[in-house]
């Protein structure tokens, strides 16, 4: 069992520059799992877990934004630009609003580890487990995914929190995050048991190293 302090909510760039409709950056599908991240983040914290909120926000030059979103950004009034036209863009739901003592980190790329002080903070707080909601699943979810786990840590994402440009998008890439090691749930399963149901692979993994080297 993977005890909740263990653990940490990651909550990724549930923003309006990726909800809202109007902006160019939207991600179709983001909406409708605000209710779903909310019962999520109410969740983690009456369970204690240790809760980071990670978001974008982009140069007034665009020297940041990624070349491939650089021209909607630019034309569509600069979203998630504090110097842009669409200020609004850079908050969040006010269900989604960070806590006293919840940090906030931005991030420059699609994962959350890159270019963050993500790994040290966890690292120091003796978190190795990560519980991944927001958007996008095939960008920021997967690659923050691939990072952890690249880093040993075990990986939950609850599949109803995140959100994907089609179905079939969503389906295809959380099948792969869980052939490749993430423990996919749902956010009722999370609400009502936390991570009761989880296998704890990185403290298997860990006692199996050191039967290996005691032998």
């Amino acid at each position: 069992m993977i005890a909740a302090e263990r653990a940490a909510l990651v909550m990724i760039d549930m923003q309006n520059g990726f909800i809202d409709a109007t902006s160019p950056l939207c991600v179709a599908g983001a909406a409708a799992t605000v209710p779903t991240c909310a019962s999520v983040l109410r969740a983690a914290r009456v369970q204690g877990m240790a809760v980071v909120h990670v978001r974008r926000r982009y140069a007034a030059d665009g020297s940041d934004v990624e070349p491939v979103r650089y021209r909607p950004w630019a034309e569509g009034g600069r979203p998630l630009c504090t110097e842009g036209d669409c200020p609004a863009s850079l908050d969040c739901p006010d269900v989604l609003t960070p806590a006293d003592g919840e940090r906030v980190l931005v991030k420059p790329r699609f994962s959350a580890f890159f270019d963050t002080p993500l790994a040290g903070l966890l690292q120091r707080e003796g978190i190795d487990t990560v519980v991944l909601i927001g958007t996008t699943t095939p960008n920021c979810i997967r690659s923050t995914c691939y990072d952890a786990l690249s880093l040993n840590l075990n990986v939950v994402v609850v599949e109803d929190a995140t959100s994907s440009r089609t179905p079939e998008v969503q389906a295809a890439n959380i099948a792969d995050m869980a052939h490749i090691g993430a423990a996919v749930i749902d956010a009722a399963t999370f609400c009502e048991q936390g991570l009761a149901g989880v296998p704890d692979t990185l403290g298997q993994w860990r006692e199996a190293v050191r039967a290996a080297q005691a032998s």
